[in-house]
């Protein structure tokens, strides 16, 4: 019976598909036309969705609950892309399509230009163990098993020897920072760390997609500012394409590449951090945008002008950032020398530079 529990928990929470072989470049994951119904017949409600009935009107004639209403996205190899929106606005309806927690009433998911909804059963365990991984909110931990256990669950059911297990293991435990507690139980962790245990546990399988769903809302705040740090430190060297889940807008602007904000199962709005301040799409983000503080949210590497179109910046005066700090943290000494940013990587390499009259734009409400 525990075997059986744990089986159906690692389909949960780690989700190969064989490399597609094409001439045209696709997105790692393709999100199309998906519609999202919760009731007794989704299938003879659809139609009057895709008719334009509000998630308000199909509830209230039909009983059925509209999750997603034609969602269509696409998210690149390498990037952070966060899905935010209040409660009940299908964000977490959506990260679940993405490794058939959940099937889609009508629509498409695609990951590396192969559809998900044609896997069968066997496929789609080869799917879940090798090519996505997934954080869960509450930790979602074996309570029986100490961290190195946790950690190493995942390349278990992989099939990995015990020795190549602890060896990966230890490496990603040492990672989040957790190197002296590999043989203590989770319950005697706070829940920081346990949620430490549990971004560990993702890492240690080389998945690479992760599902982060509200994976830090849980947190104090102080821990979960560490948290959003340690997690921009890991990807800024791994590079992996994350989608993370959150209703909190500060920790998407922090977090996210590209961000996708839903309202009663719409998505109503898709861009840069950059887009969603200055650009909101409709009165909903804007409500949301309103009182963000952006110096906090903005990062060098997001508001920067790339070297080769930097032209016209006076470089005679500058004062070098890293691509992944936030405007907070280097503001205050280009107000003190009114001198332009140049902007590196953590290798040194000049990636852009920053002008006073983009960084002042940026900050701007106006």
């Amino acid at each position: 019976m525990q075997l059986m529990v744990e089986m159906n928990f690692f389909l949960c929470f780690n989700v190969i598909v064989a490399p597609v072989k094409s001439f045209k470049k696709m997105s790692k994951i393709e999100i199309n036309n998906v519609y999202k119904i919760f009731g007794s017949n989704p299938k003879s409600v659809l139609p009057m969705v895709k008719d334009g009935a509000t998630k308000d009107e199909v509830l209230e004639k039909t009983g059925h609950t509209v999750g997603l209403d034609n969602v269509s996205l696409k998210i690149e190899e390498g990037e952070t892309f966060v899905c935010m929106g209040l409660s009940g606005s299908g964000k977490s309806t959506l990260i679940r399509h993405l490794n058939r927690l959940i099937d889609p009433t009508d629509g498409d998911i695609l990951i590396e230009g192969t559809n998900v909804m044609s896997l069968n059963t066997e496929s789609l365990i080869d799917f879940r163990r090798h090519k996505m991984s997934m954080v869960f909110q509450r930790f979602g931990l074996f309570p029986h098993k100490t961290v190195i256990q946790n950690v190493g669950y995942g390349l278990e059911m992989q099939g990995k020897s015990d020795e190549e297990r602890n060896k990966v293991s230890m490496e990603k435990i040492e990672a989040v920072g957790l190197t002296g507690f590999e043989n203590q139980y989770p319950n005697q962790l706070s829940g920081g760390m346990q949620q430490r245990v549990g971004l560990a546990r993702a890492l240690a399988t080389d998945t690479d997609i992760m599902l982060m769903d509200e994976a830090f809302s849980a947190l104090d705040p102080l821990i979960r500012s560490d948290m959003q740090k340690q997690l921009l430190d890991l990807q800024s060297e791994l590079k992996k394409t994350i989608v993370f889940i959150t209703h909190d807008l500060d920790e998407s602007l922090r977090l996210g590449d590209h961000i996708g904000i839903l309202n009663a199962g719409k998505l109503v709005q898709v861009g840069t951090p950059v887009d969603i301040i200055m650009r909101p799409a409709d009165d909903y983000v804007e409500a949301f945008v309103k009182d963000v503080n952006r110096a906090k949210v903005l990062k060098a590497k997001i508001i920067m002008k790339p070297s080769d179109q930097a032209n016209g910046i006076d470089k005679n005066n500058l004062i070098k950032i890293g691509e992944d700090q936030f405007v907070e943290e280097f503001l205050p000494q280009v107000v003190c020398t009114n001198a332009n940013c140049e902007v590196v990587d953590k290798k040194g390499n000049v990636k852009g530079y920053i002008s006073n009259k983009e960084l002042q734009k940026s900050l701007s409400k106006s």
